[in-house]
């Protein structure tokens, strides 16, 4: 059983299409919509939210992420409605990115706390190397590789989500650095800050009792074009 999601929002359609996007990253995870008012209008209703934060949740709970602040009371209203409220959670997050995020996250059957977390922490931009950050290397043997991309988008969207599934869970801290910019491989809005494209040579490290299986996933995801 994974983490559920629900996304609220004032627009019906702009939740609608945050949750297709983050369902197209994580096809596994019950991602569910509740936007705007029963009749079509522009707000937040509490039954639409509440129903959803049920169907949502499969066993492992529910994460809400809103737009706007009144989406945010409605959500918590919803939440404290439950017959048991610690089963779900409102995160303050960036909608669009936090639910890809999130959404990952549940993928790879991280908890709900974790997948909160996830979702909160998203937004960030590719990070600089370890050594520059002046962070220590994980324990363990490292391992690197070259490769040059051949599917048609690269390192994007659903190329990233593919990637950081792949690892997920793996006792590895992998890195994915594209000319100077490096990334964290367990997250998909770093990967994807990389803007790495079609014919571009990344550069993946691995530490940890698993570098050498982490490394062996992503090399068979771009040898079978990350399923394109």
């Amino acid at each position: 059983m994974r983490v559920g999601l629900v996304v609220v929002s004032h627009s019906g359609k702009l939740a609608e299409g945050v949750a297709e996007v983050a369902t197209q990253m994580a096809p596994d995870v019950t991602v569910k919509a509740a936007g705007g008012l029963p009749d079509g209008g522009i707000g937040t209703d509490f039954e639409s939210v509440l129903t959803a934060v049920q169907e949502a949740d499969a066993g492992s709970g529910v994460v809400l992420l809103y737009d706007l602040g009144s989406a945010q009371m409605t959500a918590e209203l919803a939440v404290e409605a439950l017959g048991d409220p610690g089963s779900a959670v409102v995160v303050d997050a960036p909608l669009v990115e936090g639910a890809i995020a999130a959404a990952v996250a549940a993928q790879g059957g991280a908890d709900r706390a974790a997948v909160a977390e996830a979702a909160s922490s998203a937004g960030g931009r590719a990070e600089p190397a370890a050594a520059e950050a002046g962070q220590e290397p994980s324990d363990g043997a490292t391992q690197r590789t070259e490769l040059t991309l051949a599917n048609e988008v690269g390192l994007h969207a659903r190329p990233a989500a593919l990637l950081v599934r792949s690892i997920a869970g793996l006792d590895a801290d992998v890195r994915i650095k594209r000319g100077d910019d490096e990334a964290d491989g367990h997250s998909v809005l770093a990967l994807m800050s990389l803007s790495a494209r079609k014919g571009d040579t990344i550069e993946v490290t691995a530490t940890g009792g698993q570098a050498g299986e982490a490394i062996r996933r992503i090399q068979a995801l771009a040898e079978r074009n990350f399923d394109e």
